[in-house]
Formats: C-alpha cells, structure tokens, sequence
C-alpha cells in the first residue's frame, strides 16, 4: 500500500511503549502523533531559507516517534515538499519506516513558482499556469492563488512527485478566503464545490484518501466579514459532492496560546442553529481539527511565560516552548503543528510524548469555558 493505515500506524506507535498514552490519537482511519512536523519558512524570499535543509529534523522526528509530516506545494518554491522526499528515500531505503506508518499531509491553491526564484515569475505564471490551460488570468488572484480543477490537479501530481510518494494521506485547499474581497462568497463556493468535485476524484484514482481545508482566519472572523467562511456552508458542498460517504474530513488552522478562538470565540453555527467555537462545531460534524502554528512562528517567546500558565499545563520541569506545544495538542485538536530545521530542537520537543494531555481545568483556567450562543 502507499497511504498510512490503521494497522500499520497501530505498529508504528507501539514501538513507543514508553510514551503517554495520550500521544496518539485515532481519526477513525488512521492513528497520529499529537505532535506532527511542518516544513513552513516565513519570509521566503530569504536566500538563507533555502541553504537550510529540514531533512535531518524530519528524519528525528519520525524514528521519534512523530509521523505526521505537513507540507504545501509553494512552502519555499516546492524545496520543502523535495527535502521531505530526500528524507523518506533515506528512512525507506535503510527500512526503518513504512510508507504506511506515516500521514502525510500537503496544500494547493498557491501559486510555487520554483527554486531558483525564477527571474521574472509573472513569465513563470504566463508559461506554466495560463499557457498550459490550467487558468485563466482572472482566475488566478493578485498573481499568487487559483483554485481551478485543472490547476489543483497539476498542483497535487507535482506535490507526489516533488514528495515520491503515490498518494497524499490528507490534501488541504489551501487559504480559499485568499480570494473574498476579489470574488463574492457565492462565487466562492461554487469555486469550493468544483474542487471538492475534483478532490472526490483524486480519491478513486488513489491519489489522496481524505481532504480539507487549510484556513488562516476565513473559519475565526464574525459571521459578515468578508472573509469570514462557514463551517456548515463547507460541510454540506461535501455532502452535495459526496453524499454522506465524503471524504471531506479536516480543517487546519492555527491554534496557540496566543490565537485560541478555536476555542473560545463561538462564530461558528452548530446544529441547532446557535454559535459555537471551531472546535465545538467540527465535532458535531464528525470533523477533526489539526491546529498549525503552534509556536507562531516562535513570536510567542518574546517574553518569558508567567509561572501560572506552567503549572496550569502540568509542564513546570520543562521549558516555555514545551508549555505552549502542550497547550496547543490538549484542547481537543488531532495534532498540533512545529517546525524545526535543527533535530536538536525535535528532540526536545518530543519530551512532552512522556507526559498526559494538561487537563481540561488548566486549560480553563487560563482561557475559560467553552460557551455556545
């Protein structure tokens, strides 16, 4: 087989006999890590971004006891999803993983260029995007998003052969909120509801097993903003694609101490017609969250955590970086996303696999309740 499985990632994890039994997680197909590993560099355009590797971090994470790997095709001009494929060669050449033990997860919907920085990336569009019929330049935003099925599908075939792997475990539509401002939120849907078509078919074809969403802010605004997106609106474009067997399945966005509203901002209607967190309304649905930026991008450790916020996460015999994974991977998401270049940095980080989620009290102790309207 070439996607991760439930009897295969069920041997993964009993490899760690030791760690708490807390660390892993069953999504109903598959068994992950509560803590998974992202390829993620800010400032792009850095030349120092693409001297880095992150192959040996993504190597300790896995022989860690971490197999969630999360990546997107444009993260560093398509180097990320290669470095990953220098890792996994490695890891199943010598044997010491499965292809099956692992969940691995990428994006589409940005445009990824390539590394070398091509000199003039509007040529680069014009040659790759436009003149081989995957769009036309009105469907692609402010030079860098598109979403059409043609584009999507060129963005996942590139994405398995930057990654050499058959089929992508979870594949994210990649910020769809990128373009409200430019379309309407109808126009938006309807742009959903084709690549979810789209996406459908990619699973009979064994490309991918499930799909989802990757949003910055679309699923945390008020109901109103412009870009504000509905999880119920979503669900039922899968269910108007799929029927009840869909395999629309995940939403990831970021969740840290400092950006909670999963948690706690209730703009999201349930069920019953009222308002509930993201978290909440995902598990009425039978959806699973993955919480990405779990360090912000370490803009979290401009100043040392008050003593209460450790105790209150049961983390007070480790370090500040260690408090905020545990506050990100307890709050009922499937698995909390880090990045790390130095497997020094992974090692450490894979000390909280000892330790129990911190229990819900600590959790409202620090941010309160969670609350319906």
């Amino acid at each position: 087989m070439s996607f991760a499985t439930k009897e295969a990632t069920f041997s993964y994890l009993k490899r760690f006999k030791d760690y708490s039994k807390d660390f892993y997680r069953f999504d109903g197909d598959r068994f992950i890590s509560s803590l998974g590993i992202g390829t993620f560099r800010k400032e792009p355009y850095r030349e120092e971004n693409y001297t880095i590797n992150y192959k040996e971090a993504i190597k300790k994470a896995v022989m860690g006891g971490i197999n969630l790997i999360d990546t997107a095709i444009n993260y560093r001009y398509q180097v990320s999803e290669q470095e990953i494929k220098e890792a996994l060669k490695e890891l199943l050449e010598e044997e010491k993983i499965g292809r099956e033990e692992l969940v691995l997860t990428s994006k589409a919907g940005f445009l990824p260029l390539e590394f070398p920085f091509p000199k003039n990336p509007y040529e680069w569009i014009e040659q790759n995007i436009i003149d081989a019929g995957l769009a036309s330049k009105e469907e692609i935003i402010v030079d860098q998003h598109c979403i059409t099925p043609a584009y999507l599908r060129w963005s996942v075939e590139q994405s398995l052969e930057n990654l050499g792997v058959n089929t992508l475990d979870i594949l994210f539509l990649h910020n769809p909120e990128f373009q409200l401002g430019y379309i309407t939120y109808k126009e938006l849907k309807e742009r959903i509801k084709q690549a979810f078509v789209l996406f459908e078919d990619l699973v009979k074809e064994g490309k991918i097993c499930h799909y989802g969403i990757a949003s910055w802010n679309g699923f945390y605004y008020e109901e109103g903003h412009t870009e504000y997106m509905s999880v119920t609106d979503i669900v039922a474009i899968a269910r108007e694609v799929g029927g009840e067997e869909h395999h629309f399945k995940y939403i990831q966005a970021p969740y840290n101490l400092a950006k909670t509203e999963a948690l706690i901002y209730p703009n999201q209607k349930g069920l019953d017609g009222k308002y509930y967190s993201l978290m909440q309304v995902l598990q009425q649905y039978g959806l699973f969250m993955m919480g990405s930026s779990a360090l912000l991008q370490m803009n979290l450790f401009k100043t040392k955590f008050k003593e209460d916020v450790a105790e209150a996460l049961g983390t007070q015999d480790l370090n500040d970086i260690a408090s905020a994974l545990q506050f990100a991977r307890s709050s009922g998401v499937m698995s909390s996303l880090f990045g790390a270049v130095d497997p020094l940095h992974v090692e450490d980080n894979l000390l909280l696999a000892y330790l129990p989620n911190a229990k819900v009290e600590g959790i409202q102790k620090l941010f309160g309740g969670q609350n319906a309207l």
